[in-house]
């Protein structure tokens, strides 16, 4: 791959796709290809199959998906199998009709066993029982790293799979809904603080550039406080509080989605297609933390001094999810973004916009 090689990344507007984006960009990389969601629909064979005999993308990343957090996961069970598996047949399939050199799917540690054995290494794959909230979402990525390995050993693609543990930074989905535990730490503290200081402009723009169920700064001071309730943030008898999924025990890793970026095009420059399997590769820092040691340093960082109340009624998930990152590290590539100084970078970008 060199600086003109043409590169189509699918997904480029989303956390992950945008990273890459900006990775090869700023390494000199120029012929880089894009379509929104609104200029090609991936889910549709006609489309996808009529931008590649167009393009002809010497390499592509598959960063395309759909993505959420534990509440999502388990509500848009059938969204989740069905989008995820369309996106990855149509983009892999024409990749190797029209003869793509190479090929990157991004994956996700919930590919793992729910009870795999810790640090979760390659070869666990299929070794057990997924976590049922997040279970079809990971059978398509399944899918996708067997795809990629099938198509390798019946075509000879170069087709490579790597798996992120989990993700945070610049472009993250802040919905309450539908985010993840990071983000969704972030935002519910952010609006807690809010609270806590009466600061109902801040308050007011947050829901304007992000409504909550439609409903943005422009309601009510009740209506808002209602809905705040709903997702967790309260100001119940002057006192703030902020309401978590779970008993805050599991265990969970994180990366920053620049090293992500950065391990991608490594693996882009230095690693091919193996004739064994399994040949997917982790991405992540080998270390982790309970959501309640997160939680406390994101509430450092934000300054947020209200309450925590856990909810040991909604589920936990995978009690833990940690990545051996051996592999990758064998290949030359570790991350270099610390957990509290990329939470940091969130936290600012966050408040200033």
């Amino acid at each position: 791959m060199n600086k003109n090689s043409k590169i189509y990344i699918a997904g480029h507007n989303g956390m992950v796709g945008s990273a890459i984006k900006r990775n090869l960009e700023s390494n000199g990389f120029s012929n880089i290809i894009t379509r929104s969601k609104e200029q090609l629909n991936l889910l549709s064979e006609e489309s996808v199959a009529s931008f590649f005999a167009q393009e002809k993308p010497e390499y592509v990343v598959l960063a395309a998906a759909k993505v959420g957090g534990i509440v999502a996961n388990n509500t848009y069970r059938a969204q989740f199998i069905y989008e995820n598996m369309m996106i990855q047949n149509h983009v892999i399939h024409q990749s190797y009709l029209n003869g793509v050199k190479k090929l990157l799917f991004l994956g996700s540690s919930c590919i793992y066993p729910r009870m795999a054995a810790q640090p979760m290494r390659e070869d666990a794959l299929l070794t057990g029982t997924l976590e049922s909230t997040n279970e079809p979402y990971a059978i398509a990525k399944i899918a996708g790293i067997k795809m990629c390995e099938a198509y390798h050993a019946q075509y000879g693609c170069n087709f490579i799979s790597i798996m992120p543990t989990n993700l945070y930074g610049q472009n993250d989905n802040y919905d309450l809904e539908k985010s993840h535990v990071l983000p969704a730490l972030i935002r519910k503290m952010y609006l807690g603080k809010c609270l806590m200081e009466n600061a109902w402009d801040k308050l007011r723009a947050d829901l304007n550039k992000l409504p909550i169920e439609a409903i943005n700064g422009s309601f009510r001071d009740d209506e808002i406080l209602k809905i705040l309730e709903k997702y967790g943030i309260s100001s119940a008898n002057a006192k703030v509080s902020i309401t978590l999924w779970g008993t805050g025990s599991p265990m969970r890793e994180f990366l920053h989605v620049d090293d992500m970026a950065a391990s991608s095009i490594f693996l882009l420059m230095n690693y091919d297609a193996p004739d064994t399997t399994p040949s997917h590769v982790n991405a992540g820092c080998g270390e982790d933390l309970s959501i309640k040691e997160l939680s406390e340093i994101v509430k450092k960082i934000l300054g947020y001094t209200g309450e925590i109340i856990w909810d040991s009624t909604k589920p936990d998930g995978t009690p833990r999810k940690l990545m051996d990152v051996s592999k990758l590290k064998s290949l030359g590539w570790e991350p270099k973004i610390s957990l509290e100084e990329g939470i940091k970078r969130v936290v600012s970008v966050y408040i200033n916009e």
